[in-house]
C-alpha cells in the first residue's frame, strides 16, 4: 500500500468515529505483475456505512450490532469478499439521537460515498436519515424495529428486525390467550416507543381487550414511580411496556418497590441480557416476544436456520465471551443481505442497482427469520419468526401457549 493511501486511510479513521476497514490487499487501482508477465488489476474495495447507537441509551443495542459487523466482516474478506473486492464498513456513532443519524449520514454519503447504509439502530434516527438517503438515492437496511420504517413505505428503505405490526398483535394474542382483557400501556416518548404505543392502540379492541391507563416517560428517565403508582392504582391485570432502552430494567425494579403484582410483558426492543442484569430479580416473570435466537432448538434443530444460527453463535460467543443478542442478529441479516446482494450483480453496479437486487431477496436464512422481500414489503417477516419468552432464574425460557 502507498504512503499516500496508508495517510488518507488514518484521516479517515481520525474523522470518523471508527472505520471498520478490511486491510487484506489494497484498494487502489495499481496493476500488479506476478512475475509470469500477466498484469492483474487489484479491484477498489466496496464501502457501506453503518449508522449505530455506540452511546446514549441504546448503547446497548449498538454495542453487539457493531460487534457482528467486524466480525462478520473479517469472515467475508477472508473468503474473498464480493467477487474479488474487498468490503469496508464505515461506522458512525449516533449516540441515540435522531439529529445525528442525520449529521453522519451525510458524512457517510458526502466524504465516504458509501454504496448503501445499515441503520440506525432506533426508529427515530432511522426516520431522521431518510431525506438524506433519499436526496442520495442509495439502500438503507435498518435495524430499528419500528413500524413506520417500512409501512411509510420509501422503495430505498429496508428493514431487518420484527415491526412493531408484527410483535405487537403477536403479543396481544397471547394476553388473550392468558384470559386478560384490561391492560396498562407504558411506553417511552422516543421514537420506537410511541409507534409501538399507536399499534397497541390501534389493535387491542380487536383481541377484546381494554387500555385502563396509559402513561409515558422519556428516553434516559430513571424514576417511573409516579407514573407506576396511578397505574397500580387502575384495574389493569398486565403492563404492556413499550421501549428498548435501559428504563425497562427501572419500571421491573420500580414495580417491585411498590409491591405491583400485575405481570410485565415488554417489546422485542427488551430482548437482550442488559434489562435482566438491571432488574435483578425484579426481572423474574417478565414476558416479551422476539425471535429464536435466544433458544436456537426454536428454529427446529434440523433446519438450515438452525444451522446458520448456531454457527453464528457460536463465532461470536468465542469471539466476545457471550452469546450474541437479537441485536447482534439484526445486524448480522442486515450486512449479509446487502453483501449477497451485491454477490448476485455484475461489475460495475450502482446504488439503484443494489437496491434492486436487495429487494429481489427471496428465502435468505438469516438470524431473525427468513427474509423474503417484495416490491410492496420490505420487512419479509412474519410472526412464525416469533416466541414469547419468560424471564426466569436470571435467564430466559420459551412460554408455550
Amino acid at each position: 500500500m502507498t504512503g499516500m493511501r496508508w495517510q488518507r486511510m488514518l484521516s479517515m479513521v481520525v474523522a470518523l468515529t471508527l472505520v471498520v476497514a478490511s486491510l487484506v490487499g489494497c484498494s487502489r487501482e495499481d496493476v500488479t505483475d506476478s512475475g509470469g508477465g500477466d498484469a492483474e488489476a487489484v479491484k477498489d474495495p466496496y464501502v457501506i456505512g453503518a449508522v449505530l447507537s455506540l452511546s446514549g441509551t441504546y448503547a446497548g443495542l449498538g454495542e453487539p450490532e457493531k460487534n457482528t459487523i467486524v466480525m462478520e466482516l473479517e469472515r467475508i474478506n477472508a473468503a474473498g469478499g464480493v467477487n474479488g473486492h474487498q468490503v469496508e464498513v464505515v461506522i458512525e456513532d449516533d449516540a441515540t439521537d435522531p439529529a445525528k443519524a442525520q449529521a453522519a449520514t451525510v458524512r457517510l454519503i458526502e466524504q465516504v460515498d458509501v454504496v448503501a447504509i445499515i441503520g440506525a439502530t432506533g426508529t427515530g434516527q432511522t426516520m431522521g436519515m431518510r431525506g438524506d438517503i433519499d436526496r442520495a438515492g442509495i439502500p438503507q437496511v435498518s435495524v430499528a424495529g419500528g413500524t413506520v420504517i417500512t409501512s411509510q413505505f420509501d422503495a430505498l428503505v429496508f428493514q431487518t428486525p420484527w415491526s412493531n405490526s408484527l410483535v405487537v398483535p403477536f403479543t396481544l394474542n397471547r394476553l388473550q390467550d392468558e384470559g386478560i382483557t384490561k391492560i396498562a400501556l407504558l411506553y417511552d416518548t422516543g421514537g420506537f416507543g410511541t409507534d409501538g404505543a399507536a399499534v397497541v392502540t390501534d389493535h387491542v379492541a380487536e383481541y377484546g381487550i381494554m387500555v385502563v391507563a396509559e402513561d409515558t416517560f422519556n428516553p434516559g428517565d430513571t424514576d417511573m414511580t409516579a407514573q407506576l403508582t396511578k397505574i397500580k392504582g387502575s384495574d389493569a391485570e398486565a403492563i404492556v411496556l413499550w421501549n428498548a432502552g435501559k428504563e425497562a430494567a427501572i419500571v421491573a425494579k420500580n414495580m417491585q418497590q411498590l409491591g405491583m403484582t400485575q405481570r410485565l410483558y415488554g417489546s422485542h426492543g427488551n430482548a437482550r441480557k442488559e434489562f435482566i442484569d438491571g432488574a435483578g430479580d425484579a426481572a423474574e416473570g417478565f414476558r416479551f416476544a422476539a425471535g429464536k435466537i435466544l433458544s436456537p432448538e426454536s428454529y427446529g434443530t434440523d433446519t438450515e436456520s438452525y444451522q446458520v444460527a448456531t454457527e453464528f453463535i457460536e463465532r461470536y460467543t468465542e469471539r466476545y465471551g457471550k452469546a450474541p443478542d437479537t441485536f447482534a442478529g439484526h445486524a448480522y441479516d442486515a450486512l449479509h443481505l446487502i453483501v449477497e446482494a451485491m454477490q448476485r450483480l455484475p461489475e460495475g453496479f450502482d446504488s439503484i442497482d443494489l437496491r434492486d437486487e436487495i429487494e429481489r431477496t427471496d428465502g435468505f436464512v438469516g438470524i431473525g427469520g427468513v427474509f423474503s422481500f417484495s416490491a410492496t414489503d420490505h420487512n419479509g417477516m412474519s410472526d412464525d419468526d416469533l416466541v414469547m419468552y419468560r424471564v426466569e432464574n436470571g435467564g430466559w425460557v420459551v412460554e408455550t401457549p
